[in-house]
């Protein structure tokens, strides 16, 4: 006896917004992304229990065990937004924005302060860093503010964008958090440039940003110890976590020292997070960092070609201002790791344990998915 379907699962001549959803969205993104996630549920299967020693947790897979919640609540954030429209995405952006915005305010009242940053809400067992919510905020409000000049010829947009930029950079200040001023700076003005500013406004802005950096450098003393530590470790009587991992990436070798053999994740309390790139390097080697840096890249890439086939001037600069903020981040992060970067506090995106950052990566990429709908099928045709 056979059996016959009387129709296709998904016809082409189903118009649903799930079925249009599902025709455009880039998948190609959404695997590597998943690929990330997956990488990270391993690694933190193979730090969990020592972070849980450290922590006095009697559960050694407690991380493990919330990583996996994190990364069910980054990924479902992420789909789930995916599913709106670019009109819908600029307004959903803008909430965001406004309301991490009234929480960052109140940072410096009811803020609880974690490795000398009071960059946290906490409500009994539950942490929220705000921080990561109005990053992709700003650039989805940024990008609207300045493709407005097209409708509407002046340079009150850009001043407009510009304020709301210089609010949100001197309350990542006030916390302190240095790294990440640095990472929305630069996704500020990749989206500055993109929008089309003239070179000078962008010039002037970067020579602005290096200003800055030379003030909190000498009146910062813990940013000058940062700074010192790639640049000038003679000057610097305590470089322990750089060594640490200096030493894991080299003891890892070419095909590393094998699942679960790995001593940096014993030796520094940070390996399940900022370090969680050395964790890789000193267990699996240098094929799988290889390997992990081959796949942000890809990820990249084809984001930014995604975003460069919009022609809304909007959707086009929202979008590659989301993906230099993932791109970015990842960069530095792994640049900490190979000890040519200053320490940040910045995680590897969907690697590096956390909730806060995960759901902020689910957010960001959520937009630029929704952004990009259709333009990295393209050059398949409309059904993908």
């Amino acid at each position: 006896m056979t059996y016959t379907a009387s129709a296709p699962l998904l016809p082409r001549s189903d118009d649903s917004h799930f079925t249009e959803w599902r025709r455009t969205l880039d998948w190609g993104l959404v695997a590597g992304i998943a690929l990330l996630a997956a990488i990270g549920l391993l690694m933190s299967l193979a730090v969990s229990p020592s972070a849980a020693e450290r922590a006095r947790i009697g559960e050694p897979y407690y991380f493990l065990f919330r990583q996996v919640l994190h990364v069910s609540l980054g990924l479902g954030l992420m789909l789930m937004i995916s599913l709106l429209d670019r009109t819908w995405a600029r307004r959903f952006g803008i909430v965001i924005f406004l309301g991490a915005l009234l929480l960052m305010c109140l940072m410096p009242l009811f803020g609880h302060r974690v490795n000398g940053a009071q960059s946290w809400f906490r409500l009994g067992g539950i942490s929220m860093q705000p921080s990561e919510l109005i990053k992709p905020g700003l650039i989805i409000l940024s990008a609207w503010l300045l493709s407005q000049r097209e409708r509407y010829p002046s340079p009150a947009w850009a001043g407009a964008a510009f304020g709301f930029f210089a609010v949100t950079l001197g309350l990542f200040l006030i916390q302190p958090d240095v790294g990440g001023a640095a990472l929305l700076s630069m996704a500020f003005l990749l989206s500055f440039y993109i929008s089309g500013m003239p070179k000078r406004w962008v010039i002037g802005f970067g020579a602005g940003g290096a200003a800055l950096a030379v003030m909190l450098y000498s009146a910062l003393p813990y940013v000058q110890t940062r700074v010192n530590t790639v640049f000038s470790p003679s000057s610097v009587t305590d470089r322990y976590q750089m060594d640490m991992t200096e030493l894991a990436i080299a003891r890892g070798g070419l095909m590393g020292t094998g699942p679960g053999e790995g001593q940096i994740k014993i030796a520094i309390p940070e390996a399940h997070n900022d370090f969680i790139f050395a964790v890789i390097a000193e267990e699996f080697g240098l094929v799988a960092i290889v390997a992990v840096i081959a796949i942000f890249g890809l990820i990249s890439i084809r984001g930014f070609r995604a975003a460069a086939r919009i022609e809304d001037g909007f959707a086009r600069t929202a979008a590659a201002g989301l993906f230099s903020l993932f791109a970015v981040q990842a960069a530095i992060n792994i640049g900490v790791n190979l000890g040519i970067v200053p320490p940040t506090g910045l995680p590897l995106p969907f690697i590096s344990y956390g909730g806060s950052a995960m759901i902020g990566m689910g957010l960001t990429l959520g937009l630029a998915l929704a952004l990009v709908r259709g333009e990295g099928t393209r050059s398949r045709g409309p059904y993908g």
